[in-house]
């Protein structure tokens, strides 16, 4: 097989995908008969090839995905004028706390915040597959221990939690903007937000 027909192939299973294709998924379109170093290798050629496009390969914690350019936002935009799901000011908060300090129980998130977390909360960001439950800690009542998962790196453009910018040079909020969160005053479930009493970047 040539490396264009292997590029090809690549290319569509990259463009057809729903989700980040890691490097061994992508080497089962082979029959695994390419090893994972080559396929990286292709992968790499892919992205220069389309280096000039409106569409870019990157590598996210969840595999590689073709994705638009940050520049073509405003375009496609167009095609669909609907807005992203807003959140509340206590739902950024809370998952700025959990990505930046975690592991983390509800209490030591509201230590942080100085208001209690609603269950609601929690809720929403295990349903948006942004946090998920890493452990208990060893303590009384065994709480659990609060993590964020693969899918809120993908969703944030990352590889690693190491990618985040630092806390002291970008506002929870600033940093968090790529998932295209805007505050508003209720909580997707219609309850009113919490008023927030310290900042996680504080």
């Amino acid at each position: 097989m040539t490396d264009t027909e292997v590029h090809r192939i690549l290319e569509a299973a990259l463009l057809c995908a729903h989700e980040p294709l890691t490097v061994p998924e992508l080497r089962r379109l082979f029959d695994d008969a390419i090893e994972g170093d080559d396929i990286r290798r292709h992968l790499a050629t892919l992205q220069m090839d389309w280096q000039e496009r409106g569409l870019e390969l990157i590598q996210l914690a969840g595999g590689w995905r073709f994705q638009s350019r940050p520049d073509m936002q405003r375009y496609l935009g167009r095609l669909n004028p609907e807005k992203p799901p807003r959140y509340s000011r206590a739902v950024l908060e809370t998952l700025a706390i959990i990505a930046w300090r975690q592991p983390v129980t509800r209490g030591d998130i509201e230590d942080v915040r100085g208001v209690s977390v609603s269950a609601q909360i929690i809720r929403t960001l295990e349903e948006r597959g942004w946090i998920e439950v890493l452990g208990h800690r060893d303590a009384p009542g065994r709480p659990a221990l609060f993590g964020t998962t693969r899918r809120f790196l993908d969703d944030l453009g990352l590889r690693a939690l190491d990618e985040l910018p630092a806390l002291d040079s970008v506002q929870a909020e600033e940093a968090l903007s790529a998932l295209n969160l805007e505050p508003e005053t209720a909580d997707p479930a219609g309850a009113p937000a919490e008023e927030s009493a310290a900042s996680p970047a504080g």
